[in-house]
């Protein structure tokens, strides 16, 4: 488990509870408006928020809350209005004394950052927005929102519980879709952080909002920040915005994904950096050599349909408590898991080739069967995750490992010459979406 910021809690003029953190000391105070919906403490648990969050506040005292009726905040169906939310931000702006502030907001979060600039100019110094839109139903001169149709749809599933949260995941950020963890936690995220009672409530008052009225009122600086393929929000609708803003810049950025801390966010801090403070970012990379370990269950189809989905869940169990043990051992890290594979990093390649005849040997004690890919290079590390063409590689080799076999390539062997392994030449090959050929070799298991 991550464990974010402390929250506090404030209360409304009504008396409700609002939930906030506060993180960073920044001299420019930042109020992050995530839109719909929130949840203070699980957003903390998917690393790749954690990290852009943590990124907003190496420049600033970003402030965070969730809005009455999600998160941590007093919940149920509020029947509140758009603009109430702008209510919750001046709680909280006076709750850790804050005069003025700049705002980052998401989704329906940038709606409100500009209906709050619009309202109270003396309260804003900056806007940026991130994959927002004025308004989310269509008209006959706005056509990239949604239909009256599409909106109804869209409430009758809520309504049913048969909105998938995957479904919805593969749409807000296709880069994470594909990663268990990130399912398994956006699962989590989405049904804590609002009912489907409160999702309704959302969708009935804050989705016919339409503030295209009023964007040339808004004074303030503004940053428009798009992903050009964003699948859940066009891009038109941010052009169409920063045409109508009077100070507004806009800046198209590569990518699918709607969500700002899924896919490149370090090109997003960077511009939001030297909007709000006037000073490039200094982009740091994180990079380290690791030997990358892949392994995979040989047949694990076929061994699912012959053992029955209980027994093939109690083998899975063993398998993983079996691959931690040997993690531990040898001083492994476990970077990921797939289905039944896992993705493992080691400091030096001598241990890592130790530690997978380790795990061959005390799977194959149980009745399983694994292949092993390795290969040691540069990585990136980004939170608890590692990227860059070292993981390609070992992914590659080890989708080419046969039953019971530890695969590597050469990079491996030549840096544990001399250390008593033994290896045989399995050839040359062209691994699908990596450059050049790689010599490999399987390790002689004694």
């Amino acid at each position: 488990m991550r464990f974010g910021p402390p929250v506090t809690f404030t209360r409304t003029p009504a008396g409700s509870r609002l939930a906030y953190q506060v993180v960073g000391d920044g001299e420019h105070d930042l109020v992050f408006l995530p839109g719909w919906p929130s949840h203070l403490a699980l957003m903390w648990e998917n690393p790749a928020f954690a990290a852009f969050l943590r990124g907003l506040a190496t420049f600033s005292r970003l402030i965070l809350f969730d809005r009455l009726g999600i998160g941590l905040s007093d919940r149920g169906p509020t029947g509140r209005a758009f603009e109430d939310g702008m209510d919750d931000v001046r709680t909280v702006l006076a709750a850790v004394g804050a005069q003025r502030a700049a705002f980052f907001g998401c989704h329906l979060g940038g709606r409100l950052a500009l209906l709050f600039a619009a309202t109270y100019p003396q309260q804003t110094t900056a806007v940026v927005t991130f994959g927002s839109h004025p308004a989310t139903l269509r008209d006959d001169d706005y056509p990239w929102g949604s239909t009256s149709e599409e909106r109804e749809q869209l409430l009758a599933t809520v309504r049913a519980g048969t909105l998938d949260p995957e479904t919805v995941l593969a749409g807000l950020a296709p880069s994470e879709a594909g990663d268990a963890s990130a399912r398994r936690w956006w699962s989590t995220y989405w049904h804590s952080a609002a009912t489907p009672p409160e999702s309704i409530d959302e969708i009935i008052a804050h989705g016919p909002v339409d503030i295209r009225g009023l964007l040339g009122a808004v004074h303030t600086p503004t940053l428009v920040l798009h992903r050009t393929g964003d699948r859940a929000a066009n891009v038109e609708a941010s052009r169409y915005m920063a045409a109508r803003l009077p100070r507004a810049r806009f800046v198209e950025l590569p990518g699918e994904d709607h969500m700002p801390f899924a896919g490149d966010q370090e090109g997003i801090l960077a511009v939001t950096q030297e909007f709000l403070t006037g000073t490039p970012r200094a982009v740091e990379v994180d990079r380290a050599l690791l030997t990358v370990m892949f392994t995979d269950i040989v047949g694990s189809t076929a061994l699912a349909s012959r053992l029955g989905d209980r027994r093939w869940r109690l083998l899975l169990e063993e398998h993983d408590r079996a691959m931690r043990s040997i993690l531990a051992r040898f001083g492994g890290r476990e970077i990921d898991t797939a289905g039944d594979g896992f993705l493992i990093g080691f400091d030096g390649p001598a241990r890592t080739i130790r530690a997978a005849a380790a795990a061959g040997a005390g799977l194959a004690e149980q009745g399983i069967q694994v292949r092993v890919g390795l290969h040691t290079g540069e990585c990136e590390l980004v939170g608890e995750k590692i990227r860059g063409i070292a993981v390609h590689v070992a992914a590659r080799v080890m989708a080419l490992a046969g039953a019971g076999e530890i695969l590597c390539s050469r990079t491996v062997r030549d840096l544990v010459a001399g250390s008593g392994f033994t290896f045989s030449d399995r050839g040359t090959h062209q691994l699908k979406g990596v450059p050049d050929a790689w010599q490999l070799y399987a390790v002689e298991l004694l």
